[in-house]
């Protein structure tokens, strides 16, 4: 399974319950991170280490939660933060692609095409994720690399529901930013939308391991630490996702990323 990715530390709280639940299982866990999320200070501003040192720091933070998380690789695509949405998307498209023939996954997931609350980084990479999962299985298509083709079985968008959303802005407040003049708000997905739910009870103590490695930025977090018992049931308990696409027969409301592939497989 490959996560793709924008910031040190999407990994966990967005998918930290799949790749804890996965990883534990024994099937093989890859990241693709775009930045190293320079510009996600929390802190006093005086205090700002300045993007090259603070990428450094969220770095180091990243490669932690991964063990924790029991990842096996994790690359960082050198992009800067907040400016994935301008930079050159074929490129984009050509790096993802590169890595999805090198690692060769059965599973995909990224954001969805509303980057979760409208953050054009979450949104650059979900558009360039879901266009490399053609170009890396299109022989004519050129990532630089050298390894062959490789068609994904299943690509997966993250699919927040109108639960999880009341939870994260009962802790952060209203999830809302504004883009080019243009107020964007986080988006829920109706159930009916949902194809997939994954039971990640089990790995939330892992799960919240892996967000208190991002120490740079728990100032932010302590709200979400500080949520009463069922939110924390709300958040971590179930994962939910579209599926973009499949090729492999399975269920129309799934429990499991691998439906169908197991069954292949056996």
């Amino acid at each position: 399974m490959l996560c793709v990715l924008a910031h040190p530390d999407d990994e966990s709280l967005a998918m930290g319950g799949i790749l804890a639940k996965y990883g534990a299982e024994g099937i093989e866990t890859f990241l693709v991170t775009a930045t190293r999320g320079e510009r996600g200070w929390f802190g006093p501003p005086d205090e700002y280490p300045g993007p090259a040192a603070l990428g450094e720091i969220r770095e180091r933070e990243l490669r932690e939660a991964a063990t924790v998380l029991g990842i096996r690789q994790v690359v960082l695509l050198d992009y800067l933060d907040g400016e994935v949405a301008g930079a050159d998307q074929g490129q984009l498209v050509r790096d993802i692609a590169g890595h999805v023939r090198r690692i060769r996954p059965d599973v995909v997931a990224t954001f969805d095409h509303n980057g979760i609350y409208g953050h054009p980084d979450h949104i650059a990479v979900t558009r360039a994720t879901t266009a490399a999962m053609v170009a890396a299985a299109v022989s004519s298509f050129d990532t630089g690399t050298g390894d062959a083709p490789h068609t994904v079985s299943k690509l997966y968008h993250f699919a927040w529901t109108q639960e999880v959303r009341e939870a994260f802005e009962r802790a952060f407040g209203e999830l809302r930013m504004e883009i080019d003049g243009a107020e964007r708000e986080a988006v829920p997905w109706p159930h009916w939308a949902v194809s997939t739910w994954v039971d990640t009870s089990a790995y939330w103590e892992g799960v919240w391991e892996a967000i208190r490695c991002h120490r740079s930025q728990l100032p932010g977090y302590q709200k979400l630490l500080d949520l009463p018992p069922e939110y924390h049931t709300t958040l971590w308990g179930r994962l939910t996702f579209h599926r973009a696409y499949t090729l492999v027969p399975t269920n129309d409301k799934e429990e499991d990323l691998f439906d169908g592939l197991r069954e292949r497989r056996a």
